[in-house]
């Protein structure tokens, strides 16, 4: 809805704004073409899982954390169970490290399916809903249901459960997949490795707005494979390299009146977590298959416009099914599911790449391994600050645009990095004053 204010501004409101997880607002103001404020505001109201998780045993954070979000449980499983065994000096075999790995995939697939069709495709394709966009896209449609559905099994057999897994423990599982169990998904996931190859090509015919950023990039990186449950350091574009148990050093966490959400400074200064830095800073660790790809649609070994971030998960997706067909070949029966793991006082910071980004917890606990302390920080809380510079960015380059139009684009823009605001409401409230 458009309304023109007294003083000759106008003020248009989205009112609800479907393809996002959660509850927000935003607000743009324009005084004479210029862009002089942008707030993402974002009033879900908190759910204070640090405060509830002190108290509790250090055995207790994979199953509680996990509640967190719907999509992707298991990048906060896995963050938590990499800092509790840090802090209880523990490490895991390499098949224990495997199998955490095809979950992940299992989550990456399902999660990447269900943004790159369901949430971001519209925008390119001028629907406002992939049931409209169904309708003339029925096979796309099809296809997305079948990756979906190739996530979920996945992580259905290894972690017991779609959403929420129940098979995950500090230290490991609490059971190991039979192989001809896992077997029985290999020509499910060798179909959708040819699906994820055929949605690399098809979502780079996209129209794609011209718009280049000067993010500060921040991933982790391993020295034998691309990111996903864990990386051996953080490195960003601007040459930092360091551990994991640094990351508090580097990342701080602080309140802006207009978020309930914590925003975060990566060295001082705003920072992008997500495909598209996970992309520039290991397209080096991409399989052969998945780097062609990337090349043949367009993309160079870095990418700076985010709207183009859908080709990379279409890419990181296709990355996902190979990695869940390697781990499942090369399992054989009769591993261990886990190593025992002693409750000891300390504190532990563990990583994880969710789908929109980098995730990590910093636990403290007491010689009986109860917790003291908590901090989770997600993607979307440290990408805010990024989503401002953006919608800035947008408002600024397109002001000529049509209240509609610049309103479609500034959505769009927010959809570039999959904010997951919560796991159970879906709308944003968009706001924009002209004067």
């Amino acid at each position: 809805m458009t309304h023109t204010l007294k003083d000759g501004g106008q003020v248009l409101n989205v009112g609800m704004l479907a393809r996002v997880e959660g509850e927000g607002g935003m607000h743009i103001e324009i005084k004479d073409r210029k862009v002089v404020d942008v707030r993402l505001n974002i009033f879900e109201p908190p759910r204070f899982y640090e405060a509830f998780l002190r108290g509790r045993h250090f055995t207790e954070p994979p199953d509680i954390t996990a509640r967190i979000c719907g999509i992707c449980p298991v990048a906060y499983q896995s963050a938590s169970t990499e800092a509790m065994e840090v802090i209880c000096g523990v490490q895991t075999t390499p098949e224990i490290q495997a199998m955490r790995r095809l979950l992940y995939c299992g989550e990456w697939i399902e999660s990447h399916a269900l943004h790159i069709f369901m949430l971001h495709a519209p925008d390119f394709l001028g629907y406002d809903s992939v049931l409209e966009m169904a309708e003339t896209h029925g096979d796309v449609v099809q296809m997305a249901l079948r990756l979906k559905k190739c996530g979920n099994d996945l992580m259905d057999m290894v972690g017991g459960r779609a959403i929420h897994p129940v098979n995950v423990r500090v230290g490991g599982f609490y059971r190991m997949p039979a192989r001809a169990d896992l077997l029985s998904l290999r020509p499910d996931l060798e179909r959708g490795l040819e699906d994820a190859l055929a949605a690399v090509e098809l979502v780079s015919t996209f129209d794609f707005p011209d718009m280049q950023q000067d993010y500060t990039y921040v991933s982790l990186r391993h020295p034998d494979y691309y990111p996903l449950e864990r990386g051996a350091e953080v490195v960003a574009s601007t040459g930092a390299r360091f551990p994991v148990a640094e990351m508090p050093r580097h990342v701080e966490e602080f309140h802006v009146a207009h978020s309930n959400a914590l925003h975060a400074r990566f060295d001082g200064e705003p920072f992008f977590v997500g495909p598209l830095a996970r992309y520039t800073l290991n397209f080096d660790q991409l399989s052969p298959r998945c780097q062609d790809a990337a090349l043949a649609a367009g993309l160079t070994e870095t990418c700076r416009n985010p709207f183009k971030s859908i080709i990379v998960r279409c890419v990181e997706l296709a990355y996902a099914f190979e990695e869940a067909l390697r781990i499942i070949d090369q399992w054989r029966d009769g591993y261990a599911p886990s190593v025992p793991v002693a409750p000891r006082a300390g504190e532990g910071v563990g990583a994880s790449e969710a789908p929109r980004g980098t995730i990590w917890h910093r636990y403290r606990t007491d010689e009986a391994g109860v917790i003291e302390d908590a901090q989770i920080v997600p993607p979307t809380s440290q990408n805010q600050s990024s989503i401002e510079m953006d919608l800035r960015t947008a408002a600024e380059q397109w002001v000529d645009l049509d209240d509609h139009a610049l309103t479609h684009r500034c959505e769009a823009a927010i959809r570039n990095y999959d904010p997951c605001i919560s796991c159970a409401t879906h709308f944003l409230d968009l706001r924009v004053t002209r004067s």
